[in-house]
């Protein structure tokens, strides 16, 4: 015997199936990469009595983010020391030696996420290991989520983070004093990430 199901049944069990699929492909997280053209990586330091600022030109990044779950996030960067840029040609070659970053001996600068700490709305603690220098240590930053955004050139989604560390603790200590006492730089680097990331497909994410 055949078994007839009507339209008005078969409604009622799409009805009541979409919303679960809907919910389970909300639930997915995603997985951005950084996009340099629209994003910053800068710096600013103290010099003499004001501050100079610069940034780094070449880097990738990767954030996962999770809606459902924020603890299931995660980081990873990778900076290229030599793209060090403070709009100064001879300091920028400077800051390339072995006096800061020598980026012969340390081409790269990372960090890499081991724990997300949901801080109430779109806020979070990060944190995780920062490499500069060859040294690595542990650290906790606070980052944002600014929301997601179909564009035409794709889903994007905006992340920032600030803070701050010191410059002694990664083995960067040249300075030199000056005439009636301190010194021509600042032990502390407050670094400021601006970020716009690009959904990936999932078969990419994968």
């Amino acid at each position: 015997m055949r078994t007839r199901i009507s339209v008005q049944a078969m409604l009622v069990v799409l009805s009541l199936l979409l919303p679960a699929a809907l919910r389970s492909a909300a639930a997915q997280p995603a997985i951005y990469k950084a996009d340099p053209v629209h994003s910053k990586v800068g710096f600013t330091i103290r010099h003499f009595v004001s501050e100079v600022d610069g940034r780094f030109n070449a880097y990738e990044g990767t954030i996962k983010y999770d809606p459902q779950h924020p603890a299931d996030s995660s980081v990873q960067f990778t900076v290229q020391a030599a793209s060090i840029n403070t709009n100064n040609d001879d300091r920028d070659k400077d800051l390339r030696s072995p006096n800061f970053f020598d980026v012969q001996k340390f081409p790269t600068l990372g960090f890499t996420s081991t724990k997300v700490v949901p801080k109430g709305g779109d806020a979070f603690d990060v944190t995780g290991t920062l490499t500069i220098h060859g040294v690595t240590k542990t650290v906790t930053v606070p980052a944002k989520f600014h929301g997601e955004v179909k564009t035409p050139m794709g889903v994007r989604a905006g992340f920032e983070s600030s803070f701050t560390i010191n410059r002694l603790d990664y083995g960067v200590t040249w300075n030199r004093a000056i005439e009636g006492g301190g010194s021509i730089l600042g032990d502390d680097v407050n670094v400021s990430l601006r970020i716009e990331g690009v959904r990936q497909a999932a078969a990419a994410a994968k």
